[in-house]
């Protein structure tokens, strides 16, 4: 076992105190009252021995983006002159939400396993990624180059604030990145989404007199029933991106009326279209936009008004990302003892920000499987610690490997 290795190994039950700490602090975005977590985890990173800057975004940029509070973090440790290597986490979570048998913010371990909200997604990969710098640090292996750890805070709304915002700002500018995954596989290709709201407006009328106005919820059904029927069309596409699977389309909020016995004059309901990495964003919404006006354009006396409220493009990787994917994939699987792949996911992620401004990046992190074995945005989320361990011993072997002279 190497200095490295036996550093990494004598970490273990710090590691899980430091990840217990992270999850006990509450951070649900929404609210997104996200700046006292930061400060926590400040001097979680301090107690380590690292110099932590703090970064708060505007107040006005931060309720742009609808959130209450958010500073995000960068650590700086070089080894020499070399590459610059980012590694971003976000410590910001989805709201616990019903189900749950354990308290979601008692990072209660059973069997092997820590419980609590974003224990997995992705607490874990703030600690395992700052012990496996803190193990390069201190094992005073020749390297040459740099590595930052980036703490956002904004990635359940969009990641607009958090990393695009670092990058836009010529607060940090890698060579290369590597990101907080949802599984031990390795990712460098994700979906995109775009998020419509659609409002349906028509006049309201008494119910005795439904002739006299015009059926907003009538109106918005038919456009419903359009846009479900379009699914079976998503189903038969598939990309050629392993693990990524077919587009998808979900009505996730609606709203409207104004009384039992009032014919309803506005309906308003939001969609969220996932687009994989084989087709064109601007097209996808275009075809969107057309449906809905089309079909709106049946019902006398309703209009439709359609806006963004976000687009994220698919990840696909850049030139460089193939050397990074191949020594994360070189050292997980030594380390687990199976094969780890490069693969595909369905979802998207703060990555596709780095790899906008032109850097190289791939996802890996801490987890168990699979999002579904982790109850990644569910009740009960977990994580093995075992992979906790496992994944920062992972991440410090590829990172000695990429900055090795």
């Amino acid at each position: 076992m190497s200095r490295l290795q036996e550093l990494i190994a004598a970490g273990a039950k710090a590691r899980e105190d430091f990840l217990a700490a992270l999850v006990r602090i509450p951070s649900d975005n929404p609210p997104g009252d996200c700046a006292p977590h930061a400060h926590a985890t400040v001097a979680l990173l301090e107690g380590l021995g690292f110099t932590v800057e703090r970064h708060p975004v505007p107040q006005m940029l931060v309720e742009a983006h609808g959130m209450i509070s958010a500073t995000n973090l960068i650590v700086r440790h070089s080894f020499g002159p070399g590459p610059v290597i980012a590694l971003n986490a976000h410590g910001d979570v989805v709201p616990p939400g019903d189900g749950w048998t354990t308290d979601p913010y008692g990072a209660e371990q059973k069997n092997g396993w820590m419980y609590g909200r974003g224990v997995a997604v992705s607490k874990s990969d703030i600690c395992s990624y700052a012990f496996a710098l803190a193990a390069l640090r201190d094992s005073c292996v020749n390297l040459g180059g740099s590595v930052e750890l980036h703490i956002t805070y904004d990635e359940e709304t969009g990641g607009e604030i958090g990393p695009a915002w670092l990058l836009a700002e010529g607060l940090t500018k890698p060579d290369l990145a590597i990101a907080a995954g949802f599984s031990y596989a390795v990712v460098d290709a994700h979906n995109g989404c775009l998020h419509l709201e659609i409002t349906v407006t028509g006049k309201s009328a008494h119910a005795a007199r439904p002739d006299t106005g015009a059926d907003a919820l009538h109106a918005a059904t038919g456009i419903l029933t359009a846009l479900y029927e379009s699914r079976s069309a998503l189903a038969r596409t598939v990309s050629a991106v392993p693990g990524i699977g077919s587009p998808s389309l979900t009505v996730g909020l609606i709203s409207g009326g104004i009384n039992t016995n009032v014919v309803p004059d506005r309906v308003n309901f939001r969609l969220d279209r996932r687009i994989i990495p084989d087709e064109n964003p601007a097209i996808v919404e275009a075809e969107l936009r057309s449906l809905v006006q089309a079909k709106a354009e049946n019902y006398p006396g309703i209009t439709v008004a359609i806006r963004r409220i976000l687009l994220a493009e698919p990840l696909t990787p850049l030139p460089g990302a193939d050397r990074l994917a191949r020594i994360l994939c070189e050292h997980a699987s030594a380390v687990f003892g199976e094969p780890i792949l490069t693969t595909g996911v369905p979802l998207y992620t703060d990555a596709r920000h780095y790899a906008a401004a032109g850097i190289p990046i791939v996802l890996y992190g801490a987890g168990p499987r699979s999002i579904e074995e982790a109850n990644a945005h569910r009740a009960d989320e977990r994580l093995p610690l075992a992979d906790l361990h496992r994944a920062t011993e992972v991440i410090a072997l590829s990172l000695a490997a990429l900055l090795r002279p």
